[in-house]
């Protein structure tokens, strides 16, 4: 048995007001400066990056003869 037409449209609203809230709450997250959890993310890549940066100093350094770096 098929459903009625009215109950048709009221599951598809269903739908689409998930699908906003949904967004919503995306949105708010992004405005509170993300989560805790990409925040530690954020940080460790930030400590990585500036590892990185200090090797290759220290690399392009050592290669040109003087000691210039850190």
């Amino acid at each position: 048995m098929e459903k009625g037409r009215k109950k048709q449209k009221k599951e598809k609203k269903g739908k689409e007001r998930k699908k906003r809230k949904k967004i919503k709450r995306r949105r708010k997250r992004k405005e509170n400066g993300k989560t805790k959890k990409t925040e530690k993310r954020k940080e460790k890549r930030r400590e990585k990056r500036e590892e990185r940066r200090k090797q290759m100093r220290t690399k392009t350094a050592s290669e040109k003869g003087s000691f210039f770096c850190c």
